[in-house]
C-alpha cells in the first residue's frame, strides 16, 4: 500500500515536470523565434548554423531548468496548501467514524493557505462539536431512561413476589396489587412521553392550525382535575377574558396545559391555591397557570425544561421528569413564548404566550 502510494507521487511529480516543460518550451520557444526575427529583420544579421544549433542548445535546456525549478515550487506548495488540509480532513472524518466526535482540526494560518480548505475545516469543526454534543444528549438520555425505569419494574418485581405467597392476606393483596398497577401505569405514561417527544423533536408531529376558543379548552382541561382539587381542598381562582380565539394546534395545546395543571396541583398542598388566568391582545394570548406550592430555587428553576429533570425528589413518583420538557417543545413549535417565576415557599406561575394566528405554523411545515 506504501509502495503504491510512492509510486503515485513520483509518477505525479514526473506529470507535472513534463507539463511545465512543455509550457515554458513552447512559451521561450516562441519568445525566442520572435526576438530573433526581429533582431534580424532590424539590423540585417545574419544567422548561422551554428548559432542556430546553439540558441536551440540553450532554450531547451532553459526550459528544461525552469521546469524542474517550477516543479518543485509547485509540489511545496500543493504540499502545503492542499495535501496538508485534505490529509488532516481525512483522518479527521476518519476519527469521526469511528465515534471519536472530540476530534477538532487546527486552521491553517500560515501564507497561501487556500480559503476554501477553511471553510471545510471550519464546517467539519462545527460538524464535530454538534455530534459530540448529540452523542452526549443521547448517552444521557439513555442512562436516564435506564434509571428511570428501574425503579417501577423493581416495585413490579418485588410487589409480584410478595403476592405469591398464598397466605397473604386479602388487604395486603390488593395494596400490593395496587402498587403493581401504578408503578406500572408510570412506566406506561413515561414511555408515552418519550414517544411524543421524540416525535416532536424529530418533527414528526407538525401543527394542524385550527380556529378555536382557547378559554374553552382552558375549562375543559382544568375540570379534568375537579376530583383532585375537592379531595385535597385546594382553591381554584380563574379569570379567563371571554371570546379569546386563537388559530393553532388544539391537540398540542392541550398537552401544554395538561401538564402545567398537573404540575401545579402535584406541588400545591392541601388547602392552597391554584389560579388561571387568560388575557389577549391582537398578537398573543397570555395564559397563566399559577399554584401556592413549595416554589424552586434559581437553581432549580433553570433546568425545569431539561428531560428527566426532577427539582424536588420526593414527588418524583408522581412524574417522570418529561412534562416540562414536552411544554417546552411544544410552545417552541407554536413559536409562542413559555417563562416560570418561582419563589421557594411561596409558590410557581408559569405564564405562557401563544400567538393568535396561524400564519407561523404554515412556516413550520
Amino acid at each position: 500500500m506504501k509502495g503504491e502510494k510512492r509510486f503515485r507521487r513520483i509518477l505525479r511529480a514526473v506529470s507535472h515536470f513534463f507539463i511545465f516543460f512543455l509550457v515554458f518550451g513552447f512559451v521561450i520557444t516562441c519568445s525566442t523565434m520572435l526576438f530573433v526575427t526581429v533582431l534580424s529583420e532590424s539590423t540585417g544579421l545574419v544567422l548561422t548554423d551554428e548559432n542556430v544549433s546553439l540558441s536551440a542548445k540553450l532554450t531547451f535546456w532553459n526550459a528544461v531548468l525552469l521546469s524542474l525549478l517550477f516543479t518543485v515550487v509547485d509540489t511545496v506548495r500543493r504540499k502545503w496548501t492542499v495535501d496538508r488540509p485534505v490529509r488532516q480532513i481525512t483522518e479527521a472524518a476518519s476519527k469521526m467514524i469511528q465515534g471519536d466526535f472530540r476530534v477538532r482540526i487546527k486552521p491553517s494560518a500560515h501564507f497561501g493557505a487556500q480559503e476554501q480548505f477553511q471553510e471545510v475545516i471550519a464546517c467539519i469543526n462545527t460538524m464535530a462539536e454538534e455530534l459530540s454534543g448529540v452523542e452526549t444528549l443521547r448517552a444521557d438520555f439513555i442512562a436516564n431512561v435506564s434509571h428511570e425505569m428501574k425503579t417501577p419494574l423493581a416495585v413490579m418485581q418485588n410487589y409480584g413476589t410478595l403476592l405469591q405467597d398464598p397466605d397473604l392476606p386479602e388487604e395486603k393483596r390488593l395494596e400490593y396489587a395496587k402498587a403493581i398497577t401504578e408503578a406500572s401505569r408510570r412506566l406506561a405514561d413515561m414511555m408515552t412521553n418519550i414517544l411524543k417527544l421524540n416525535r416532536l423533536e424529530n418533527q414528526q408531529i407538525y401543527p394542524k392550525a385550527e380556529t378555536y376558543d382557547l378559554s374553552e379548552q382552558l375549562c375543559e382541561c382544568l375540570l379534568q382535575y375537579e376530583t383532585v382539587w375537592e379531595k385535597r381542598g385546594i382553591a381554584i381562582e380563574t379569570e379567563l377574558e371571554e371570546g379569546v380565539s386563537i388559530v393553532a394546534d388544539s391537540e398540542l395545546l392541550s398537552l401544554v396545559w395538561n401538564n402545567l395543571f398537573s404540575n401545579a396541583f402535584k406541588f400545591t398542598d392541601e388547602g392552597g391555591t391554584v389560579s388561571l388566568s387568560l388575557s389577549a391582545d391582537d398578537r398573543f394570548a397570555v395564559v397563566r397557570i399559577k399554584d401556592t406550592g413549595c416554589g424552586m430555587t434559581p437553581e432549580v428553576g433553570a433546568h425545569i425544561f431539561e428531560k428527566f429533570y426532577q427539582g424536588d425528589r420526593s414527588r418524583a413518583t408522581q412524574g417522570n421528569g418529561l412534562g416540562l420538557a414536552l411544554v417546552k417543545r411544544v410552545v417552541d413549535i407554536l413559536q409562542g413564548e413559555i417563562a416560570v417565576e418561582s419563589t421557594q415557599g411561596v409558590g410557581t406561575t408559569f405564564t405562557v404566550r401563544i400567538r393568535r394566528t396561524g400564519n407561523e405554523l404554515e412556516k413550520t411545515r
